[in-house]
């Protein structure tokens, strides 16, 4: 939207996962984008500062996690810029009773477990309108069946977390659910994985029933393969909750 409106654009991907954002940018010059037109930087905390203070640069936006999204949006409007500042996602997914059992489980596990939970639009929180609470064994039924490993390995589901930082932080707000009095229908903490895999940042499909808002796997973002399912009794209720 940026260069659509008539702007030049400056990207920085995370400094972890660079490589999609910088074929995006090679597929943007083959196709004729002219030079100066997308930019793109590296770095971490000093970068994002210099994007913040940086004179000419006149806004920003920024998705991700809550410190960081704080950081930004504070020193940025601090400097007169625009700042727009998406931040820990918690998406929900509401199936009601009529929904087709097989797609709703299908799409439910894949929703929750793609990427490892690793992305933006991953769904976390499952709300089940009366009897469609009914799915949820087999959701985790479902899901206790995909694969976990290298994520260029053939046929493998559910690849790693993308550090042990992550890897720590998901099992830490696993043990919290449990703590909180959730109950663990399927436990990915640990999964089986390949050979060669044993050391690797592996977390494998969880799944939470008997959540209740307050809990911290319903609250927070997890960014992880991990379902936290809520039963209520009617769709307006759903809505409400959502």
């Amino acid at each position: 939207p940026a260069v659509t409106a008539g702007n030049t654009f400056l990207m920085k991907p995370s400094e972890r996962v660079p490589l999609s954002a910088m074929m995006l940018a090679e597929l943007a010059n083959d196709c004729g984008l002219p030079p100066g037109v997308l930019n793109m930087v590296h770095g971490g905390h000093d970068t994002v500062n210099f994007l913040c203070d940086d004179d000419p640069i006149r806004a920003v936006s920024f998705v991700g996690g809550n410190v960081a999204g704080a950081h930004i949006y504070q020193r940025a409007g601090k400097n007169g810029k625009r700042a727009q500042c998406n931040l820990g996602a918690k998406n929900h997914a509401v199936i009601l009773p009529d929904a087709d059992p097989q797609s709703a489980i299908n799409q439910i596990v894949g929703a929750s477990c793609g990427a490892a939970g690793q992305r933006c639009m991953a769904i976390s929180v499952a709300v089940f309108v009366g009897k469609a609470k009914e799915l949820i064994p087999q959701i985790a039924e479902a899901a206790s069946k995909l694969k976990v490993g290298s994520g260029n390995t053939e046929g493998v589901d559910v690849g790693p977390l993308i550090s042990k930082q992550a890897k720590d932080r998901v099992t830490s707000l696993i043990q919290s659910g449990v703590a909180e009095g959730a109950e663990l229908l399927l436990d990915g903490r640990n999964p089986s994985v390949p050979a060669g895999c044993e050391n690797g940042y592996f977390v494998g499909p969880t799944i939470f029933s008997n959540v209740k808002p307050g809990m911290q796997i319903y609250d927070i973002e997890i960014f992880g393969p991990v379902l936290a399912c809520v039963c209520v009794d009617s769709f307006d209720e759903a809505i409400k909750l959502v």
